[in-house]
């Protein structure tokens, strides 16, 4: 064991810390919701594991702790774990990303066949005790777009190409091509966004939050689409102007829209989506499996086993792009 202490930040309340003891046999840990629990230990500290912690309680122990190394998110998503100050320092910053993805990936394809196969129709007529038969649509031969294909976005292409989807995708850097992208027909830049819209019949969003990112699907973006194409948004809320998605489901401009995100969490009581016939709304749980938390402590264990080894980290963040 180092005798470096190794800070765990977690969020007030919060006891759902899973392996604690193979933590504690790997690394003098010391656990806290807020500044003062690591006043003593943070000035000897290499390593953060921001397992639940505030982004101002992160940004508290960094000032502290002086001779810091490392923060590893327990998050894919960085809200909780970038600010000015860690972006332009030497400190290397991880995630959790590609750990949720297939969960994710699964989500999508579940979405896609909600609508193609109209349960919400379906489950609405059995509650009546209605018997009524309707047409059903395939997702075969369908083409999906997905917005953002990295780790999550090629987890959805894989589960949509064995259903024979014809698979489009957006890439902010489509200039080094990688060996996964002969899950999808073809890639494109930015630029030619609203092309890609335009030919799909599902898009999935799957962007983290950055400042290029917020916003990203909008106004123009759903004028564009078909009007029987659903929208399913697996990465940030954001990143999809709200209001506007809003008045494309309430116009019937798209046929619809299944969200595991949203701008504001818990979504407040009384939002429109909450209503919505054409709307699913999952609570930010998609990747929730039963063991998502032991999985995501196994990757920092892992993790801090390749710290200790010298060895390069995974999942390093580019702290300027945000992601």
């Amino acid at each position: 064991m180092n005798d470096s202490p190794l800070l765990v930040l977690i969020a007030p309340g919060d006891t759902n810390i899973p392996l604690l003891c193979e933590l504690r046999q790997a690394a003098k840990t010391v656990i806290g919701d807020s500044a003062r629990d690591f006043r003593s230990a943070a000035d000897d500290a290499e390593i953060v594991l921001n397992w639940s912690g505030s982004l101002a309680l992160l940004r508290d122990v960094f000032f502290m702790s002086h001779h810091l190394r490392w923060i590893h998110s327990r998050s894919a998503g960085l809200e909780q774990a970038l600010f000015p100050e860690l972006v332009e320092s030497e400190v290397t910053v991880t995630n959790s990303g590609g750990i949720f993805s297939p969960s994710l990936g699964e989500f999508a394809l579940a979405a896609m066949l909600y609508f193609a196969k109209d349960f919400r129709r379906m489950t609405r007529n059995q509650m009546a005790g209605v018997w009524e038969q309707f047409d059903v649509t395939m997702i075969s031969g369908q083409t999906l777009g997905i917005v953002g294909y990295g780790s999550i976005g090629r987890a959805v292409a894989a589960r949509a190409r064995a259903l024979e989807m014809k698979v489009l995708g957006l890439r902010r850097n489509i200039s080094h091509p990688r060996e996964e992208d002969s899950l999808i027909d073809h890639v494109y830049g930015p630029e030619r966004c609203l092309e890609m819209l335009s030919r799909c019949d599902y898009v999935v969003v799957t962007l983290p939050s950055t400042e290029q990112t917020r916003g990203l699907i909008g106004a123009r973006e759903f004028a564009v689409m078909k009007n029987t194409a659903v929208v399913i948004n697996i990465g940030r809320g954001p990143t999809i102007d709200e209001q506007a998605m809003i008045n494309a489901l309430s116009e019937n401009r798209i046929r619809g829209a299944a969200l595991d995100v949203f701008d504001h969490e818990p979504l407040p009581a009384g939002h429109p989506f909450y209503a919505m016939e054409n709307v699913l709304v999952s609570p930010h749980c998609a990747d929730h499996t039963p063991d998502w938390l032991d999985n995501s402590m196994r990757f920092f264990l892992a993790q801090l086993d390749r710290f200790r080894r010298r060895e390069p980290l995974l999942n390093v963040v580019d702290k300027r792009l945000g992601y």
